[in-house]
Order: structure tokens, then C-alpha cells, then sequence
């Protein structure tokens, strides 16, 4: 039945099942980019429509391939109609970009029955992703974040201070110090690689007990868009 199936797609003509299957295996393939790109997305800027576009784009490519299928003619033909249509969306994300490219290749992939090509890829791809977003690859970011605090002038609090770092912190090194108030305050801020990156709450409820804080802030550098 199999050879049935892929038969017809030599023969010039495909019958519905066949192309059922293909918009199927599209479906799914496309539906895994697009979750593994929303698992893996990092900015400021959410696109939802970007996302629906990665699985729609896939079965639109499935269904030109499949009515292309070895005719050349219609292939030029379908490439010159796109000549014509032209596509004012901008992708300013060159991963946007990776991810789209990704979409409509497991469009192709299914569109020509090639349904291991495209299934191996694309676990390939996400996997990928996956991994490069564990590791953070190509991130200049070594820090989490920045602590900002005033003390006394000579109080003796910022041993304490130094301490709750110490034990909350993997590292944390001192960016600035300023006097402020004619000199009876000093201005002071740290950048921290926090141990539990989830627990930014600790380490301020911590620094909010010791004597004399005042005007305490952490500024997380996880939302900032590296371009």
C-alpha cells in the first residue's frame, strides 16, 4: 500500500491520501519549530503572529511543492508569480530568520515525501536550539545583575553587606562608589553572578535587613536584548 502511495507521486499525480499525509507530517514538524521557538525565545519584542506564520508558511510550501511536482513549467510558473508578490514584513532577528527558513524546509521536506529528511532535521534543529540556549553560546552577559544600595560614610554595615554577597553570590565584583549628600553618603553598586538565579528576592530581603540601607535596587540584566 506504502509503494501505492509514493507510486503516484512519480507518476505526475498524487492521490489524497498521500497528500493528507504530507500536510500532516508539515503540520507537526513545523508545530515543533514553532513550540521549540517559543521555548528557546529571548527579547522584548513577542510576535505571535511570527509563530502561527512558522506553521501556516510550512503548509503553504508542502502544498507548492506537491503541485509542482516534476512539471518544470509549473515551477517556473509558480517562482514567477512570487517574483511578483511582494513581502513587506521585516525580520530584524537573524534567528527569526533561521527559524522561518527552518519552517518551510520542513515544508519542502514533506511536500516531496520526504518524510525522514524532514522529521531527522528537524529533531536535529530543535535539539540544537535546545542546547544552544542551555549554554548560552555567543552571550557576552557574565553577570546576572546589579545590586545599587547607600550606606553611612565609614559605616560599618558594608562588612556585613560584603558577607551577605559572599555567601549568596558566585562572584560579584564593585563597579562604583559615590559620594552623595555632601559626603554623608556613599552610592554603591555591584554587578553579581547570583547562585540560585531564581532567587534575586532572597538576596534583597537579606541586604534589606542590614542597619543603615537605604535606597536598595536590583537591576536584573536578563531583559536586556543583546543586538
Amino acid at each position: 500500500m506504502l509503494a501505492d502511495l509514493f507510486g503516484s507521486y512519480h507518476q505526475g499525480s498524487i492521490n489524497w491520501q498521500t497528500a493528507l499525509l504530507s500536510f500532516l507530517v508539515a503540520a507537526v514538524l513545523s508545530s515543533l519549530i514553532a513550540k521549540t521557538y517559543q521555548f528557546t525565545y529571548e527579547g522584548l519584542s513577542w510576535s505571535k503572529s511570527l509563530v502561527q506564520s512558522l506553521i501556516l508558511g510550512s503548509l503553504v510550501t508542502c502544498m507548492i511543492m506537491m503541485a509542482i511536482g516534476d512539471n518544470v513549467a509549473r515551477g517556473i510558473g509558480v517562482f514567477g508569480t512570487l517574483a511578483i508578490i511582494r513581502f513587506r514584513t521585516n525580520l530584524r532577528d537573524p534567528r527569526d530568520i533561521i527559524y522561518m527558513f527552518a519552517a518551510l524546509g520542513t515544508g519542502i521536506a514533506a511536500g516531496a515525501q520526504s518524510f525522514v529528511v524532514g522529521a531527522m532535521g528537524t529533531l536535529i534543529f530543535c535539539l540544537l536550539s535546545l542546547l544552544l540556549k542551555v549554554t548560552d553560546l555567543g552571550s557576552l552577559r557574565q553577570h546576572h545583575g546589579s545590586i545599587r544600595f547607600q550606606l553611612p560614610t565609614g559605616s560599618p554595615s558594608i562588612d556585613q553587606v560584603k558577607q551577605i554577597l559572599k555567601q549568596s553570590t558566585r562572584r560579584h565584583s564593585l563597579v562604583s562608589m559615590v559620594d552623595l549628600s555632601q559626603g554623608t553618603l556613599i552610592d554603591f553598586t555591584y554587578e553579581v553572578t547570583l547562585r540560585d538565579v531564581h532567587n534575586a528576592e532572597g538576596l534583597l530581603q537579606a541586604l534589606q535587613a542590614v542597619e543603615q540601607m537605604r535606597g536598595l535596587k536590583y537591576i536584573s540584566q536578563e531583559s536586556a536584548v543583546e543586538l
